[in-house]
Parts: structure tokens; C-alpha cells; sequence
């Protein structure tokens, strides 16, 4: 795989608008949903596929009762 290299400037609203070389690698359109991967200080983008968003849907739906303060207090370090 060859990397690209593309930068953008983050907003004061931490907004950034995705380099057009970017968005043509990863076959984006208007209205296209993304996925942030995080890992350590990297960062991979991703197009969220349907597939994606109908999981996201149907696991979040059991999950509401691990996003409290207090859960996030006792497990954000991990």
C-alpha cells in the first residue's frame, strides 16, 4: 500500500474538511458516513458500509446502560 500524504486544518469547532486525493481513495460521496478508529495517537478513517451502520444500530440499543458518568469514570482509562 502506498501512503498518501494529505494534511487539513482543524476548526475551532473541530471541523476539517477531508483532502480531495482522501476522499477519492476511499471512494467518498456527499453524505457518506465515516468511521474513526483510534488506537494510541493514530487515527483511521474509514467509509461506514451498510452493514456497519446496521450493527452499530442494533448493538447500541443494549448497550445505553454502560454509558454513564460513573462507567466512564471507572472504565475510561482501559
Amino acid at each position: 500500500m502506498n501512503p498518501l500524504n494529505a494534511d487539513s486544518t482543524l476548526s475551532s469547532k473541530g471541523q476539517t474538511t477531508l483532502p480531495k486525493e482522501v476522499r477519492d481513495k476511499l471512494g467518498l460521496n456527499t453524505g457518506d458516513k465515516l468511521i474513526y478508529e483510534i488506537e494510541g495517537r493514530t487515527v483511521r478513517v474509514r467509509k461506514m458500509e451498510p452493514f456497519d451502520a446496521i450493527y452499530h444500530a442494533a448493538i447500541s440499543q443494549n448497550m445505553t446502560e454502560w454509558g454513564s458518568k460513573e462507567d466512564e469514570a471507572a472504565f475510561g482509562d482501559l
